[in-house]
């Protein structure tokens, strides 16, 4: 008798009962649906999956209750119906603060009232009222270590006493602890910075140089070019480099002096700060030089206008190309103070610029031969001393005739 055996799925339903019969089973044929069974959910979820990627995104986003959101468009028009004036239709609407009020530049009609100051509530009379009620801190800057941001637990040593005396010892251990977990970039940073402060200070230069600087010196120290240097050194020749940069030079006697570094070590820093960071720098112009050394010379600005005019004249000529601007400077001051009557001699200009007095009477000579003013100056200056000798001559007279 044959073995009891059950239909597999791709067996029709006819056939599988027809072969039950012959086999003589006991009872009747299972009856088998000719409907397929249903699949699982699963087809179903991809069914869904599917209707989902057809469906465009924007039908799937949150409907949006119109009750409570008011369209854009809607908004767009509140607003600019609320910047115009409801009488005459102007859209010249003025705030007055000290009234809260918004009113019509051209009418005169007041828009809305009551409004809101959005402005600080307290009133400062002085710095110390006002670092007492203010609740915010100062602006981020580059020049600090920490862009500005510092923590800091206590002030000084009698903030300890403030603290419960059963606090103070876990007080001490967080101050102590505070101050060795600053890692030694920002030590760096911060001494660094403090020297760049004294410069500054000292040499009277903008802000903008103070802050490009200390951009420059923090790329300096990420890619590790402080290691193995003096930091002043490096401040030093990033200072120099900046200033040339921001059109306010200083010379190296400047820097040198301000900062106690040798000139030959400021210039051997220069040089491969320069390269590294790949600074392009050009040569600095004489006329970069002439307010500085006018305002020490204490000569007006009609004579500094000159000394620039002289400087461009004698730059079409080529006199001063491949020549030190420091000592051109001097030389074009010398002849403006000549040609406008505030005669300053070339040993005083010397000695308050730092060259010497060689350096002017050659510049001197070359821009007033090109220029063709020689004979004009030397009669003004022939024309000055005999002016300055005048009341000496006539002393002498005086006393000869006693």
């Amino acid at each position: 008798m044959a073995k009891n055996r059950k239909p597999s799925r791709k067996t029709k339903p006819r056939k599988a009962a027809r072969k039950a019969g012959k086999a003589g089973k006991l009872g009747k044929a299972r009856h088998v649906s000719r409907k397929p069974a249903k699949r699982k959910p699963a087809r179903r979820a991809a069914k869904a999956r599917g209707r989902a990627r057809a469906t465009p995104a924007r039908s799937r986003q949150p409907k949006i209750n119109q009750d409570f959101e008011i369209p854009v468009a809607a908004a767009q028009q509140h607003e600019r119906e609320k910047s115009k004036c409801p009488d005459c239709g102007s859209d010249k609407i003025r705030y007055d603060p000290s009234r809260g009020e918004s009113v019509c530049a051209r009418c005169g009609a007041v828009t809305s009232e009551a409004m809101i100051d959005l402005t600080q509530e307290w009133r400062a009379f002085d710095d110390d009222q006002r670092s007492k009620r203010v609740r915010t801190g100062a602006t981020l800057t580059p020049t600090k270590h920490d862009q500005g941001i510092t923590t800091e637990i206590g002030k000084g040593r009698g903030e300890l006493f403030k603290v419960a005396s059963k606090k103070r010892a876990q007080y001490y251990r967080l101050t102590k602890w505070h101050k060795r977990l600053i890692k030694s970039k920002d030590r760096n940073l911060s001494f660094a910075f403090s020297e760049l402060q004294r410069l500054i200070s000292f040499l009277h230069l903008s802000r903008a140089i103070h802050e490009r600087v200390a951009k420059l010196y923090q790329q300096a120290v990420n890619k590790g070019l402080v290691r193995g240097r003096s930091t002043e050194s490096i401040i030093a020749a990033l200072l120099y480099t900046t200033c040339r940069e921001e059109g306010a030079p200083r010379t190296l006697d400047e820097i040198s002096k301000a900062s106690g570094i040798n000139k030959k070590d400021i210039g051997k820093t220069y040089r491969y700060i320069a390269r590294k960071l790949r600074i392009r720098i050009l040569p600095a112009k004489a006329q970069d030089y002439v307010p500085r050394f006018g305002s020490l010379l204490g000569l007006s600005e009609k004579v500094q206008v000159k000394a620039v005019d002289v400087l461009d004249d004698a730059g079409r000529f080529d006199v001063t190309s491949g020549k030190g601007p420091i000592g051109v400077a001097a030389a074009a001051l010398y002849i403006a103070a000549v040609l406008e009557g505030e005669k300053k001699t070339q040993r005083e200009v010397a000695d308050m610029i730092g060259v010497t007095e060689v350096t002017i009477r050659n510049r001197y000579k070359e821009m007033v031969e090109a220029l063709d003013i020689k004979d004009k100056i030397e009669e003004l200056v022939q024309e000055e001393e005999e002016a300055a000798a005048a009341p000496v001559k006539a002393k002498a007279r005086g006393r000869g005739r006693k």
